[in-house]
């Protein structure tokens, strides 16, 4: 009778340990799982944290090569392919990072990505600083140069100014100018002697004699002269061969024209002249020009 006692007695304890396994292993299993979740959580929250630090390092790099391109730096056409090139990249990483969460491969690739582009980011600024400062110095030295050119120009025309004056001053002093001057009325006989007359009813001629001022300067050898000759009614006497010239800085018609040998020696020197028409009561001038100038006036008077 005590054996059958104690066999259910025995029972009941095997499965009280059993249940006590169980539960044990139940609650092993949910302190496992809730790790388990826990780790995942983790896990997660540092996938978020590193996309969230990446998207900032983008964001910077971004606005660092904005701001350096903002610095309207010239870029040459292998610069601006390398700017578009690390703009894209950006673009092609941000879009990666706003998909949702990523791998731990596709975290690790992309961290890889923003290294590199880091590095690149970093020589390209490098390099655009060091065009500005070779843009600056190319600068300087132009601004340098267009000063030089300036102050060349300036006394090349201060130059070109004086040699003006120069030639201006040496061909007044090198044109010929009268000494003395006078003129003589003649008619003409029958037998083609020369006889000096006053009146202007037999005045058929004059001759112009003078002589020209001593002149270092001038050039020995044969110079134009031009004669004027007014009326005296004040008006010009021409001829069906009279020309125009230039003297004093204005274009004139001129009476007669002829040349004379100049030697600077006090030569006296004449001009035949025979009018055209008939000579009238009253005073005659007479001017002289050589050389681009005023050589000299005088005068006549018939009665």
């Amino acid at each position: 009778m005590e054996n059958r006692s104690e066999q259910p007695s025995k029972k009941n304890s095997n499965v009280i340990y059993f249940l006590i396994a169980v539960v044990v292993a139940l609650l092993g299993t949910d302190v496992y799982l809730y790790m388990q979740k826990k780790q995942d959580a983790k896990i997660i929250y540092q996938r978020d944290d590193e996309k969230h630090r990446l998207q900032t390092e983008l964001d910077s790099l971004e606005a660092q090569i904005e701001q350096v391109n903002s610095s309207k730096a010239k870029l040459s056409a292998e610069m601006q392919a390398r700017t578009d090139s690390l703009q894209n990249k950006i673009q092609v990483l941000k879009r990666a990072l706003a998909k949702g969460q990523l791998s731990v491969a596709e975290l690790k690739h992309a961290q890889e990505d923003i290294k590199q582009l880091r590095y690149f980011v970093t020589k390209y600024t490098a390099d655009i600083e060091e065009l500005k400062q070779q843009n600056a110095s190319l600068a300087t030295e132009r601004d340098t140069l267009k000063n030089q050119v300036a102050t060349v120009t300036q006394k090349a025309t201060s130059l070109e100014e004086q040699n003006k004056e120069l030639n201006t001053k040496v061909k007044v002093a090198s044109a010929l100018k009268m000494g003395s001057a006078e003129v003589v009325a003649y008619k003409i006989k029958n037998s083609g002697k020369e006889v000096d007359v006053t009146r202007a009813s037999t005045a058929k001629k004059i001759k112009i004699n003078f002589t020209v001022a001593s002149n270092e300067v001038a050039e020995k050898g044969l110079h134009d002269v031009y004669v004027r000759i007014t009326d005296p009614a004040g008006n010009l006497i021409v001829m069906a061969d009279s020309g125009v010239f230039t003297a004093d800085g204005q274009e004139l018609q001129y009476t007669y024209k002829t040349s004379i040998d100049f030697k600077d020696d006090g030569s006296t020197y004449t001009i035949d002249w025979v009018n055209p028409e008939k000579f009238v009561k009253g005073d005659y001038t007479v001017l002289l020009y050589a050389d681009g100038f005023t050589m000299g006036k005088t005068a006549f008077k018939l009665k």
